[in-house]
């Protein structure tokens, strides 16, 4: 499959869903869509599209999801139309007694306007809290949030010199940390949780109680780009801080899963988690899961395209003033979460699969 591996790749979120949509029907499975109320950028409808291969009443189930952060969607896509495809997968799956449920695009709205975002400007998976509940307080991001996201860009040389400075005195790590654990507060900033559910939220919660909810073992493999060396995927642990969850992911996915809770993953630890749903809407079944963290750009890069791009959403009237630095920041943005290169494509497909049939097994001796 590796010489096709750019075919199962896209431009654009339209192209996207049509090649995942295709594969489906090719496979002979049917597609429920959960239509998002907004259009894309180029006016297409968008939607949560969830296609089901096997019986409704599997005693373990396996999901795979693309698109958390919108734009990622690029790479997620890519896995679930070639697994749509390949038959040794579909056939190890029956085999195994695993039905296996794809949620192609949580975020349709940020795949296709190239943003990480939902419409309402929230990280989706920094939004699955108890709103009922205090949220959490970062005073982290609080103290930084004039110099993550600052009244101009590119930064002025006195913004770059704080930034510049931070870092040399507290590590890169730590501005990491404090911009990306996930905030509350700042409804203009990065990373930000929400105030309420968003229709991302919403819907997937409606996905996982209607088809989740018959299984006794629950796997899921969260596809997401824009941590660690380009092109490798870095399996993170996305249970609760669980020994026994944990020691079956390792038993399914090998010794290398890497954690947030113990400081071995390149992700901070992180609040509003979206794992949390599966344990809130299948409380009957056995849940293991990772994220699935494939490399792209270094932190730096990728950390200042995202600093860029919220600018650009706070100032609309960038759009009709400079419309060429608009178009450089949306590129930027893209570049650093998607790499559109064959060499890229291949690595993400060899190790997407790898992790899919990883899954089935652990899911058959579940």
């Amino acid at each position: 499959m590796s010489a096709d591996a750019p075919t199962y790749f896209s431009q654009s979120y339209a192209e996207a869903r049509g090649k995942f949509l295709a594969a489906a029907e090719a496979a002979n499975l049917d597609v429920q869509p959960q239509p998002h109320p907004l259009l894309g950028r180029d006016g297409e409808p968008l939607a949560l599209d969830v296609v089901r291969d096997g019986p409704a009443d599997a005693r373990a189930l396996l999901i795979l999801s693309s698109a958390c952060h919108g734009v990622e969607g690029f790479c997620g896509s890519g896995v679930q139309t070639a697994l749509l495809g390949d038959a040794d997968f579909r056939a190890a799956a029956r085999a195994a007694g695993v039905a296996v449920l794809y949620l192609h695009a949580l975020n349709p709205w940020g795949f296709s306007w190239w943003r990480r975002t939902t419409h309402e400007n929230v990280d989706l998976n920094r939004n699955f809290l108890d709103f009922q509940q205090p949220r959490p307080v970062n005073s982290a991001y609080a103290a930084l949030a004039h110099l993550a996201v600052p009244r101009e860009w590119p930064p002025t040389p006195e913004v770059q010199q704080a930034v510049d400075d931070y870092i040399t005195r507290h590590g890169a790590r730590a501005w990491q940390s404090a911009l990306s654990a996930g905030q509350y507060a700042d409804p203009e900033g990065l990373f930000y949780g929400g105030q309420a559910p968003t229709w991302s939220q919403m819907a997937l919660r409606h996905v996982l109680h209607d088809q989740g909810r018959r299984c006794a073992h629950l796997g899921w493999i969260d596809l997401h780009t824009g941590l660690g060396p380009s092109g490798v995927g870095e399996r993170i642990f996305a249970c609760r801080d669980d020994a026994a969850a944990l020691a079956r992911a390792r038993a399914w996915w090998g010794p290398n899963i890497t954690s947030i809770y113990d400081g071995s993953s390149t992700s901070a630890l992180l609040s509003g988690l979206m794992w949390h749903a599966a344990y809130q809407e299948c409380p009957q079944a056995e849940y293991t899961g990772i994220a699935l963290e494939f490399g792209t750009v270094p932190i730096g890069p990728m950390l200042d395209a995202l600093r860029a791009d919220q600018w650009l959403e706070n100032h609309p009237e960038a759009d009709t003033l400079d419309p060429a630095k608009r178009s450089a920041i949306k590129r930027q943005l893209r570049d650093a979460f998607y790499t559109d290169t064959d060499g890229w494509k291949q690595q993400i497909l060899a190790q997407g699969l790898a992790c899919a049939h990883q899954a089935v097994q652990g899911l058959a001796s579940a």
